[in-house]
């Protein structure tokens, strides 16, 4: 009978090594095809991917330069230099903006809105609205001469937010104590671990307040609507492509033809220029890095992991 029941935990200590092994290979076959997709561009996939030539890679004469600025924004020095880039090369006639993303850290967008808007001082830019642009996103979208967006385009959300989260109800169900020495009230505030004070709130309420009205301030300086205007439709809320240009949150309906169009009859810009697609000279990652990006990207949410203040659209999370 002993016998019987030694085979019996044998086969099933065997099929669970055998299903273990299995989930290891899935994961590993994922990760692999997630790195073999990412090889060949040679390139950290920051802002969602940039399709098109890097600046190695860039032919010579009179062009337009496409620039993608799609998923999250986040900080990218290798961004902005290609920005830089773009203003200083003779060659490149103007600049299509395409924008596609959520929004991101107000420092990404404000990255982009300030590089952007140092492109304009010496050649056109056009922005072009994908799906989505919204916050950091339009943000970005209003460092353009033009605006162009589709009708069924979600924009706006003009605001900023801070997140935190307060585990303390959950640590007295638990039955956990925590103790944490501070050299001021405010330092630390918040944190997980101890209650959001009444002065700590405030005190990061004016921290977003101020970033708020730096938002604001660029809608006032880029679009065709006094502050009171502005502040009337900068509640956060989002618009159609439609809605945004009936409320001058946005020029025109239309996508790249219109904007190519606009930069020949406005700006002068010759009308068999090609449209070349642009991108950042990111380092090549090793494998060792591309392994641990693929397995973030299929474990975590990319929009869990933003630091800082955001000026993000992010519903149902």
């Amino acid at each position: 009978m002993s016998t019987d029941t030694d085979l019996l935990m044998e086969r099933r200590r065997a099929r669970r090594q055998g299903l273990v092994w299995k989930i290891v290979a899935v994961v590993s076959v994922t990760a692999l095809l997630a790195v073999a997709s990412m090889g060949g561009s040679g390139n950290l996939d920051t802002m969602g991917g940039f399709g098109g030539l890097s600046s190695t890679e860039t032919p010579d004469g009179p062009r337009i330069a496409r620039v993608n600025i799609e998923g999250l924004i986040l900080e990218d020095r290798w961004r902005d230099t290609l920005l830089t880039d773009l203003k200083e090369d003779e060659d490149v006639q103007a600049v299509i903006v395409y924008v596609n993303s959520p929004g991101g850290v107000v420092v990404g967008g404000e990255d982009l809105y300030r590089g952007l808007r140092a492109i304009s001082d010496v050649k056109p830019v056009v922005t072009v609205l994908g799906s989505l642009a919204a916050s950091a996103g339009y943000m970005t979208a209003i460092a353009g001469d033009r605006v162009f967006a589709r009708e069924g385009t979600i924009t706006g959300s003009i605001g900023v937010l801070f997140e935190a989260t307060e585990i303390t109800g959950l640590m007295d169900k638990l039955g956990v104590k925590s103790e944490l020495v501070k050299s001021a009230p405010l330092k630390a505030q918040p944190n997980p671990i101890e209650a959001f004070s009444d002065a700590g709130r405030t005190a990061i309420k004016s921290v977003v307040m101020d970033m708020y009205d730096m938002f604001v301030d660029m809608v006032v300086d880029r679009r065709p609507l006094d502050r009171k205007q502005v502040q009337a439709l900068a509640d956060g809320r989002i618009f159609t492509g439609r809605q945004a240009v009936q409320n001058g949150l946005v020029d025109a309906i239309g996508g790249e033809d219109q904007a190519v169009a606009w930069l020949e009859s406005k700006r002068d810009i010759a009308p068999d220029l090609p449209v070349i697609e642009a991108k950042p000279d990111y380092p090549r990652p090793d494998f060792i890095q591309r392994l641990l990006g693929a397995a973030g990207k299929a474990l975590v949410s990319e929009r869990l992991t933003l630091d800082g203040l955001l000026a993000v659209w992010h519903p149902g999370i």
